[in-house]
């Protein structure tokens, strides 16, 4: 109190238009970004290293800072191959060699990698001779091409009656692709249809 008048003191700090204390936001530093790929020249940060020349020779624990240099006095770079062991080991190469290899192959990989798919053929039991040759063809096509194919016969009406049809159809089916595939799933009811999954051998 001065003079009879309050006096307020306040910091424009603490203070933001609406009287309230403002949000502190805490201090976060960006993640580190990830590295694809292995350790090289600097990014080694262990005192020693096992380390391989560029000729295939093991030259036993050597001080990081050494290998770096042989390295660079060589025109390649330090490479760590073989990180979770003590001390790591590490070899000197042209690292862009190495990286370009690495994908090659991962491509070459990948091209001979198949998927798995699987093939749906839809049968009746009453089928007649030539839609039956047909469907034969598309079965032979697809276990040819490494797929499997699940054969779906659907009863309808009275067919119902007559199971033992749709069952010798199956037999044949099996019999005729014997060379070719084998029974993954044998036939099974799913409401008013089974199903059966062959596989190619």
């Amino acid at each position: 109190m001065l003079a009879g008048k309050p006096i307020f003191l306040h910091s424009s700090r603490l203070f933001h238009n609406f009287g309230e204390p403002p949000i502190r936001r805490p201090n976060k530093a960006p993640p580190v970004a990830s590295k694809d790929g292995p350790r090289i020249n600097d990014d080694i940060r262990n005192a020693q290293i096992q380390l391989i020349d560029q000729t295939g020779d093991n030259k036993g624990t050597v001080e990081t800072v050494m290998a770096i240099r042989m390295a660079q006095e060589a025109g390649m770079d330090l490479v760590e191959i073989s990180p979770n062991v003590s001390p790591p080991v590490c070899k000197i190469m042209d690292y862009g060699k190495y990286k370009y290899s690495a994908q090659k192959k991962a491509a070459e990989a990948r091209k001979r990698q198949k998927i798995v798919e699987i093939k749906e053929i839809k049968l009746r039991p009453m089928i007649d001779d030539h839609d039956y040759e047909v469907k034969m063809r598309a079965m032979q096509r697809f276990f040819e091409e490494g797929d499997k194919v699940k054969i779906t016969l659907r009863y309808r009406g009275r067919e119902m009656a007559h199971q033992e049809i749709g069952t010798k159809l199956l037999d044949k089916i099996k019999t005729d692709v014997a060379e070719l595939a084998k029974v993954e799933q044998d036939a099974r009811f799913e409401g008013r249809q089974v199903v059966m999954v062959l596989a190619p051998r």
